[in-house]
């Protein structure tokens, strides 16, 4: 039986958060849908997954429930399939924003900041710039560990740690971006709305966030510019551009992203370490030693 994988999220004022709480645990949990649902008052934000039935039936529930007031009518869902179920239990979480920013001033529900649709932007990528003729430069919004699982080629790729560093780094590098059409990128849009959003705020002119983000990319157009997979928040760890789960895993023990060639090293092993948390690894090695000088 295949599982079915739904990612959507959407930027709207929710007052009753903690309201909706229960009603939303207690229909997933009667669909046997796993996964994890974010409610903060700027949004929403979902991955949560089960049978074809199961998914239907959500799908229907959050667009049209009376409990939502309309808010999520025309709410879009980005789509895998699975043959395995990638979370453990099913999750529904109050927080203060669905991606932290920590700029509260920045209000996609106010208005977005533009967007190109994967096609577009693979034509831009093929031509070597946009419709303007201006070059175009990919911005990786995500955590750099997602990063090293791929990315589109010739990305800046500033290391953040968290995306509250963000606004810092774009201060810092202004000078990559200006007269050049930036387009922000992540999994699946969230943080690059926010991202895009911030930067036409600080005065960069030409940024455009990618629409439903590297998923919906790999769904509409493949992995054309794009290396590697795509790192993903459940068991599945990273999709290949055809969307299918590849043999990357995280590490057990530190969280850490471990490739099918770093799991063939004697310091990986599964549910227990791996070659970047193992005592006998060089990284830590090499923090024993500065941490006894």
């Amino acid at each position: 039986m295949s599982i079915v994988n739904l990612a959507a999220y959407h930027f709207v004022t929710i007052e009753s958060t903690a309201a909706w709480r229960p009603p939303v645990t207690e229909r997933c949990n009667a669909l046997g849908l796993r996964g994890t649902i974010l409610l903060a008052p700027e949004g929403i934000n979902l991955f949560v997954a089960g049978t074809r039935e199961a998914a239907d039936a959500f799908i229907h529930y959050i667009r049209h429930d009376p409990l939502f007031e309309g808010k999520f009518a025309h709410l879009q869902f980005k789509e895998s399939v699975s043959d395995t179920q990638p979370f453990r239990r099913m999750l529904v979480k109050l927080k203060r924003e669905i991606i932290t920013m920590k700029k509260p001033a920045i209000r996609p529900e106010l208005g977005r900041a533009p967007s190109v649709d994967a096609p577009t932007l693979k034509a831009w990528l093929d031509r070597g710039h946009d419709d303007a003729g201006r070059p175009v430069v990919m911005l990786d919004t995500r955590n750099a560990f997602e990063v090293d699982v791929g990315t589109f080629d010739q990305a800046l790729d500033y290391r953040i740690a968290k995306f509250s560093e963000f606004p810092q780094v774009i201060e810092d590098h202004r000078a990559d971006l200006e007269g050049k059409t930036v387009v922000s990128f992540c999994t699946g849009g969230i943080r690059c709305e926010k991202a895009a959003i911030h930067m036409k705020e600080a005065g960069i002119e030409h940024v455009y966030q990618l629409e439903g983000g590297i998923l919906k990319y790999f769904e509409e157009v493949g992995g054309a510019h794009y290396h590697g997979d795509c790192f993903v928040f459940d068991y599945r760890t990273a999709l290949n551009p055809n969307l299918d789960p590849t043999e990357t895993v995280q590490c057990f023990g530190c969280r850490a992203v471990v490739t099918p060639q770093e799991q063939q090293s004697p310091l990986y092993k599964a549910g227990e370490t791996c070659p970047a948390c193992h005592p006998d690894s060089e990284r830590n090695a090499a923090a024993a030693a500065a941490h006894a000088a």
